[in-house]
């Protein structure tokens, strides 16, 4: 009989963890934008609450689950309901020390892979195996997930969370516009891929630690490609240069509404016909709309809503402007780049016939 072996995972438990994180933050995050819109403030007790103060200390509470949140939900990715409430605790210890999203992540995964090993290699009588999941495991994974917090990680996850934040908040303005443009650019570099979730990852992680500037580039940039893509359409239209088939066209006019409410997915199947181009385009402009955001101070509390949430970030006008010259950027690039085409015109291999670019025809309708 083969032994049992643990396979070992990491991009799928925290993808996991982070579809179950989202809606809290959001929610929160919402939550805390408008109670601060309307006047409201964090409070710590019941008298002289108003309804704002209520929006925004709920908020603050959500965003105080974050570590919970992130390493409960990891620990479940890995070891089912077992891993679930040690790696709450986890999550509360990770707050305990401050080490925000980092030590939550750390600690979901250590209390997830000591559940799963648990569940896999512990042998217990058979009067007792029905405590397992209930008892045995969470209280065993408990014990020794704690102690490798406490005792062991703790002090160098602390001081490597101090040091990143340190880092982002000790920026010079040129050293924002440079990171600024790398997170936008690596940001949107996959549309929502999974290169894309890299940077997207450290956003959240610095906003649940209270620095929201990055996730206000994250907000911002994921526009920008379909926003950009249907800009470059426009263009087309009115140079009289036609760079998109019929059914890019189409594409776009669902890409634009996506793009709106921060899914820019919905430009993969317009890239995957002239990929090079469209890459370079809309990663250059995101990393454009990054750099002013990021220079200019601009910050958001909510990690996703798109158009919508604006209004709730520090600098609503920089935001608008970042967004416009990001858009800007990638559709100028984007109607440049790209060879003028017959909409019609498909040859046998399904790629679309091509003329060289003449300058000489354009003109303004």
């Amino acid at each position: 009989m083969a032994s049992k072996k643990i396979k070992v995972q990491f991009k799928q438990p925290v993808l996991t963890a982070i579809s179950y994180l989202l809606p809290l933050i959001v929610a929160s995050g919402l939550l805390i934008a408008i109670g601060n819109l309307c006047g409201g403030s964090n409070v710590e007790s019941l008298e002289g609450m108003t309804v704002p103060d209520a929006l925004t200390t709920v908020g603050v509470f959500g965003m105080g689950l974050i570590p919970a949140f992130i390493s409960g939900y990891i620990a479940y990715t890995l070891a089912d309901r077992p891993g679930l409430a040690p790696g709450f605790l986890m999550g509360m210890i990770a707050s305990f020390l401050g080490t925000g999203f980092l030590g939550g992540l750390i600690g979901g995964f250590i209390a997830g892979y000591i559940a799963l090993a648990l569940v896999t290699y512990l042998k217990v009588p058979k009067w007792a195996q029905a405590l397992m999941p209930m008892m045995i495991v969470p209280t065993i994974t408990a014990i020794l997930g704690a102690l490798i917090m406490l005792f062991v990680i703790g002090e160098p996850v602390m001081a490597l969370t101090q040091a990143l934040n340190d880092f982002i908040v000790g920026l010079d303005q040129s050293a924002k516009l440079a990171y600024g443009f790398i997170i936008g650019f690596i940001g949107c570099i996959d549309y929502g891929g999974a290169i894309s979730k890299v940077p997207n990852l450290v956003c959240d992680g610095l906003l649940a630690d209270g620095i929201m500037e990055p996730e206000g580039i994250k907000v911002l940039a994921a526009m920008v490609p379909p926003f950009g893509v249907t800009l470059a359409w426009l263009f087309s239209k009115w140079f009289h240069k036609p760079i998109f088939n019929n059914e890019e066209v189409e594409n776009i006019k669902v890409a634009f509404p996506m793009g709106l409410c921060m899914i820019s997915e919905g430009v993969i199947p317009i890239a995957m016909n002239d990929l090079v181009r469209t890459v370079c385009a809309t990663s250059i402009g995101c990393g454009v709309c990054g750099a002013i955001s990021f220079f200019f101070g601009n910050a958001s509390p909510v990690p996703s809503g798109g158009v919508f949430v604006i209004p709730a970030m520090s600098e609503p006008l920089v935001a608008v402007l970042a967004l416009l010259a990001g858009t800007l950027v990638t559709g100028t690039i984007l109607f440049l780049l790209k060879r003028r085409i017959d909409p019609d015109a498909v040859d046998i291999d399904g790629n679309f016939e091509e003329e060289e670019l003449d300058l000489s025809e354009f003109k303004l309708s």
